[in-house]
């Protein structure tokens, strides 16, 4: 199957949003909508490697790549480096998605988001249900578990640890001048006292779209009950999908088999 790429960079939200289009000639199904990916609260394109491509190929589908705001190549996140980032930028963040489909003209779109990004995905399918054709979340979190916040605080330590291999890596996705406002938006977001409350439950009875929720049982950063609360709480058809030896990344851990169930996901659509 031939695919085309093409980087290019919209506005929404009030910032430059970069992504990555892939154009994938489909096979009999010119009109499905494109797979949209959503990194996780570290992410970037770069991150996901060559796996959107070749799901995209697997299911005849095109897709669309983000860098979030502040990540990657999109616009740096403002306010100060420690504690400027907005507790709900969820919620601020599935409302610029919309808006991202609207610029981009897209009426429907099957959302893949992966931890923060999924956790956006469900807002999204919850805000704008007739522009959501299906779901897939890997470790999307809907509320906070103490497992969570633990990872975190390890993943804090690794960062400030002097020589640290986490952050040279993660300056190589984000570069160097904005690197630690990515870091610290998402920490001390996640670790601020009065985020212990937040949860999206009460949202997940608004998405009717199929889901299909993944988690790797090996997760530093969440349990299966995440998955529990998506499938028992969405109004729409939802599988969930729990993998053993696996951590937080099935699509890197587990990738055949999150191929094979996102095949068998839009097969029924």
């Amino acid at each position: 199957m031939n695919q085309t790429s093409s980087e290019q960079t919209v506005h929404a939200g009030g910032h430059a949003v970069f992504f990555n289009a892939i154009s994938t000639r489909p096979t009999g199904l010119p009109d499905a909508p494109p797979l949209v990916f959503l990194h996780e609260g570290l992410g970037a394109i770069t991150m996901w490697k060559e796996f959107p491509a070749r799901l995209c190929a697997a299911v005849g589908r095109a897709g669309i790549i983000i860098d979030r705001w502040g990540h990657g190549r999109s616009e740096p996140l403002d306010g100060p480096v420690r504690g400027g980032r907005s507790l709900d930028y969820h919620a601020r963040e599935a409302e610029t998605l919309i808006e991202i489909l609207d610029r981009l003209a897209i009426p429907q779109a099957v959302l893949f988001g992966h931890s923060d990004g999924g956790t956006i995905a469900l807002l999204a399918a919850a805000n704008a249900p007739q522009r959501i054709a299906a779901c897939i979340t890997e470790a999307a979190h809907v509320f906070v578990e103490p497992v969570t916040l633990a990872g975190i605080r390890e993943a804090l330590a690794a960062y400030e640890a002097p020589g640290s291999r986490l952050r040279a890596g993660l300056a190589r996705h984000h570069g160097e001048q904005r690197v630690d406002r990515v870091f610290y938006g998402w920490t001390d977001a996640w670790l601020s006292p009065p985020f212990a409350d937040w949860a999206m439950t009460d949202r997940l009875a608004e998405i009717r779209c199929p889901v299909l929720a993944i988690q790797g049982l090996d997760d530093q950063y969440g349990t299966p009950e995440q998955v529990h609360a998506i499938v028992g709480g969405v109004a729409g058809p939802a599988q969930p999908l729990l993998l053993e030896a696996c951590g937080h990344a099935p699509h890197a851990d587990c990738e055949a088999t999150v191929t094979e169930a996102v095949r068998r996901t839009l097969a029924t659509l």
